[in-house]
């Protein structure tokens, strides 16, 4: 049985599926753009003999007339008028796996030596992302690319989400779908050319299609206060799932969180 790690740095990843649950509407005139907070992160396991990840991380948003930062990711309003916003965005990719966390007798079993392979470390995406408001909910679009040189990949992505008011709460359930280059799933899911010279089997998945459905909460209390939270299931296609490198029991990634912000 997979033990659970407590891990902070790396439960941020979740942040990045989830963002939309920390867009905050631009503050009042005169009313501070700043909040902070804490967030609890749980994600099921995605690689051969890796743990559920689960851990705390704090929260920090800033929403000003053109900048904004939300949890792991920000950007610049390039354009905002009638309902439709295009934003410049910049995020950490926080994806990947340090190869000591590879269960060695789960790639054992697969012919591959766990010390053979290479950390899959995480990427700066700098990208455009554009959304329309309207009555029918919220449609996005978004293209992402690694800056750092790490998978030199790119991601596009589509979110379509409908707002529902629920008293003070806002429950806003969201259907989205990402298409990953080749060199984006063949870094994070592949073996790289550098290992397989090593001896390790080569497995090269390609550009990956993936799905996701979610929902995501926002209840303010006492005043300036905000509860946050989400749950999402990320369904993995046959050709990620099927790589050494991936639990053999990863159908997809279900991803929970949630958090507490205070405004000021």
């Amino acid at each position: 049985m997979k033990r659970q790690s407590v891990v902070v740095p790396a439960a941020v990843v979740l942040l990045s599926a989830m963002a939309g649950a920390f867009a905050q509407p631009r503050p009042e005139p005169g009313a501070s753009p700043w909040g902070v907070g804490a967030a609890v992160l749980a994600r099921t396991d995605i690689y051969a003999g890796e743990s559920s990840k689960v851990g705390a991380v704090p929260l920090v948003s800033y929403e000003g007339e053109k900048f904004f930062w939300r949890g792991i990711g920000g950007g610049y309003h390039l354009l905002s008028r009638d309902g439709f916003t295009l934003d410049a965005t910049l995020g950490v990719r926080f994806g990947g796996i340090k190869k000591e966390d590879f269960g060695a007798a789960e790639l054992a079993a697969r012919g591959i030596n766990r010390n053979l392979l290479e950390d899959r470390d995480r990427g700066l995406d700098l990208g455009i992302s554009g959304a329309f408001k309207g009555t029918m909910g919220v449609v996005e679009l978004a293209l992402k690319a690694d800056a750092s040189g790490t998978s030199k990949g790119f991601e596009t992505s589509a979110r379509y989400s409908y707002p529902l008011q629920w008293g003070s709460a806002t429950v806003t359930p969201h259907v989205a779908v990402a298409h990953q280059s080749s060199k984006l799933a063949n870094y994070y899911y592949g073996t790289l050319d550098t290992e397989v010279a090593r001896g390790v089997v080569n497995y090269k998945p390609g550009s990956a299609v993936i799905p996701r459905i979610g929902v995501d909460l926002m209840q303010p209390f006492a005043g300036k206060w905000m509860l946050t939270g989400g749950l999402s299931y990320s369904a993995l296609p046959g050709k990620i799932r099927n790589s050494p490198l991936v639990d053999r029991d990863a159908k997809g990634v279900t991803a929970v969180f949630v958090g507490v912000s205070r405004k000021f």
